[in-house]
């Protein structure tokens, strides 16, 4: 019988993302999978389209239209069977297409693309495959003629192995002497994909673990979740410098006797040296990352090297939860609170969720750790549905940080027009004069952030954003950080009046440049998204910093978490108080979060450490919370304020935006939608469900497109992403669509 392949293609919009059938032609029926890579033609011109096969089977009569396949990938580019059910489920939780969860799931170099040989279309790897000579030993040297010395050398450095062309030149080895002693049949090569070792220069040093009592009564309550063998979820829940990496070491050390693998997510870049360092020393070169700072050849290579089972242990940031990694034993989320772990693209999925599937399908122990963990963890991990692992004094026995504020309101009033208070100065001047360094957090990158015409009051704005334009003084231009937008030179007088434009507020490059003029000679690092474009840079400057090359390590958000430095006993907060006042429903959890993170960088030594919040409300109740470290005391008011207001974990949280180039247009869309949402629901009585909106997004317009929004409160399950499909297609019908694009986000806060 005909063999017949169900597949999903590339660059399918959601309302048109259906199983497609294709007929199998012989020649590929022993070598195609649910998961295989193919190409297919596509609409009335057949033109080639990359597809994944997800359903294979056979007919008596199939559909004499039935075009067939054009080509497949190799077989082990297909899909394993585990990743393919992540694909089932991104596609199914997160209203994303086929291919978007394809895209998500395999990295790019792994992804293929149309093309075309000698007149024919063909799959090509976006990557070319990087592959290198292996030379291996097959007999022995003979006796006469008698072998010469290279000869003699190959040979010795070949028994213990194979070994690369490449390993053996820098032995002094050379192509001549090897390609001899392969025509005697004494040596054999072939091509292997290239193996990438990132971590060349961090020795094996492996130390034994030290656990404090605290730290062992931890371990050992997980330990039991981890022997199980069974799926079990867990809060490790420290305070900053509790020593929680510790605990994780004796985890994984623990999973790999067991003969199983971890996966450690972190949620930025900059904190991965840090922890590739410590898991490198202990565990050697069995270890993989995936981030993206590394560029597609190097992610793809380890990739493959996860694929072929070549790594015991995957690090990475966000979308390492989708390594091909086999019989996972333990899963930890790092910092598990930060937003960083929730995808802003489709398929819009969070890392929490993805790692809760994972760790059902391997039956394997998932470890969220933090000292401020997302309301709904501890929620969860206090309600009994996870384990609850405490660590309450910082390893050592060292105190926290002394906390102090800064009223920035009575340093307007003594005349000081700067950013950085003059006590602030002072405590910084007072760390340079011992020796002692000190991290400043400024969540603002760039010079000024306001450029207003003195007499009209024009605001400078994005032409194709609803945001203003902020002038970075390196660039000698004003960025628009959403779009890109350059505007250079940089405006003098109004465009509307001509008048004279002021530019006012702070980013880190101002600050940055205040405090050269301030503390002449103090080594600076400046730490945010621009400094940091550089491929390595993040690894670069925080190894620098911790040579104590500078004094100040003054930065964004990077800088906040994870870090570890002796010699820092000083931490300042500046402009806190724009995210105290922001809007969605997690910003008092965010700012909590923040300054409880920054603050916990100092002091981690030998050094006692202090923290300076400069503040127009010092005596917020959350800044006054965050100063004294007590997230049991944040957690009781930030729990009463959710269950008040009806949001997570007392409900899911959906917001559905709209954009396009026509505002009437895509308000009229989304209005559309809540009504037809409105006559899903209300056949379904018993599927709860509240529609605010809709309203402008925050920012109502982003390259040249008009931004709105519903926000959803109901109960995420399987009734209700069934209406929600029912209301998608409904859209797509009244031809919606052209009007305004239409996205679900599950994992937004509202703003």
């Amino acid at each position: 019988m005909p063999c017949i392949a169900k597949v999903a293609v590339n660059d399918a919009t959601i309302h048109f993302d259906k199983l497609y059938s294709y007929l199998v032609p012989p020649d590929f029926s022993e070598s195609l999978w649910p998961g295989s890579i193919v190409l297919v033609p596509f609409g009335r011109g057949n033109h080639p389209r990359i597809a994944v096969v997800l359903e294979v089977g056979t007919e008596e009569a199939p559909d004499p239209r039935l075009k067939s396949l054009l080509a497949a990938a190799p077989e082990k580019a297909r899909l394993t069977p585990d990743l393919l059910e992540l694909v089932h489920f991104l596609k199914d939780r997160y209203f994303c297409t086929w291919y978007e969860a394809v895209k998500a799931v395999i990295p790019y170099g792994a992804q293929y693309q149309p093309g075309m040989e000698n007149g024919k279309p063909v799959l090509k790897s976006r990557l070319t495959r990087t592959l290198e000579t292996v030379y291996a030993l097959v007999g022995e040297l003979p006796e006469k003629p008698k072998p010469g010395a290279r000869q003699i050398q190959a040979v010795e450095a070949l028994r213990a192995g194979p070994c690369t062309k490449s390993a053996l030149e820098a032995q002094g080895i050379s192509s001549s002497t090897l390609n001899g002693l392969c025509q005697k049949g004494i040596l054999k090569t072939e091509q292997r994909d290239k193996s990438l070792d990132l971590f060349a220069d961090i020795p094996f040093d492996p130390q034994p673990l030290e656990l404090s009592p605290e730290q062992q009564t931890a371990y050992d309550q997980l330990e039991q979740d981890l022997l199980s063998g069974q799926t079990r979820a867990a809060l490790l829940h420290g305070v900053t410098g509790s020593g929680k990496t510790a605990v994780f070491l004796k985890l994984i050390e623990k999973t790999l006797a067991q003969g199983r693998r971890a996966l450690v997510l972190v949620p930025e870049i900059s904190l991965t040296p840090q922890m590739t360092r410590r898991l490198k020393s202990m565990f050697g070169s069995r270890l993989a990352v995936q981030h993206s700072a590394l560029n597609n050849t190097e992610r793809l290579l380890q990739w493959r090297m996860i694929q072929n089972g070549d790594a015991d242990i995957v690090i990475g940031t966000r979308s390492a939860i989708f390594s091909p990694l086999q019989n996972i034993g333990l899963i930890i989320l790092d910092e598990e609170q930060e937003h960083t772990y929730q995808s802003e693209s489709a398929p819009r999925y969070s890392a929490h969720d993805v790692a809760k599937k994972r760790a059902m399908m391997e039956h394997s122990l998932l470890l969220f750790s933090s000292a401020t963990p997302r309301t709904e963890t501890y929620h969860a991990a206090i309600s009994s549905r996870m384990r609850l692992v405490t660590l309450t004094h910082r390893y050592g026995g060292r105190p926290l940080p002394t906390v102090d504020f800064i009223d920035m309101r009575a340093e307007l009033a003594a005349g000081n027009p700067r950013e950085v208070s003059q006590r602030m100065v002072q405590e910084l001047a007072a760390n340079l004069q011992r020796g002692e360094q000190s991290i400043l957090l400024l969540n603002r990158r760039g010079y000024q952030t306001v450029g207003m015409c003195g007499t009209c009051g024009h605001v400078l704005k994005c032409p194709n954003c609803s945001v203003p334009l902020v002038y970075h003084k390196a660039q000698h231009a004003l960025l628009c950080h959403y779009c890109g937008q350059r505007v250079s030179p940089v405006p003098g007088l109004c465009p509307e009046c001509g008048g004279k434009i002021v530019y006012s507020g702070f980013g880190t490059q101002k600050v940055e440049e205040e405090l050269a003029e301030l503390l002449p000679g103090a080594r600076i690092l400046r730490m945010d998204q621009d400094s940091t474009m550089q491929k390595n840079a993040h690894e670069k400057m925080l190894a620098r910093f911790a040579k104590q090359e500078y004094d100040i390590l003054l930065g964004t958000q990077m800088v906040a978490k994870g870090l570890d430095f002796g010699n820092v006993t000083l931490v300042g907060v500046l402009g806190i108080d724009s995210l105290l006042f922001g809007q969605g429903f997690r910003s008092y959890e965010n700012v909590f979060s923040l300054i409880t993170q920054v603050v916990g960088r100092g002091g981690r030594a030998e050094l006692p450490g202090r923290a300076l919040i400069q503040t127009a409300v010092p005596d917020h109740p959350v800044l006054q919370l965050a100063a004294a470290q007590d997230y049991p005391a944040f957690y009781q008011q930030e729990i009463m304020f959710r269950k008040f207001s009806l949001y997570p974990p007392f409900c899911s949280f959906c917001v559905v935006s709209f954009s396009g180039a026509q505002e009437m247009e895509v308000f009229q869309a989304a209005r559309r939608f809540a009504a037809i949402l409105g006559q899903q629901f209300a056949a379904h009585p018993g599927q709860p469900l509240r529609v605010l909106g809709p309203t402008p997004m925050n920012i109502a317009m982003i390259s040249g497109k008009y931004r709105y929004k519903l926000t959803l409160k109901c109960r995420n399950d399987a009734g209700f992403r069934t209406l929600m499909h029912a209301a998608l297609d409904a859209y797509a019908a009244e031809k919606l669509p052209a009007k305004a694009g239409i996205a679900l986000d599950f994992n937004s806060d509202g703003d």
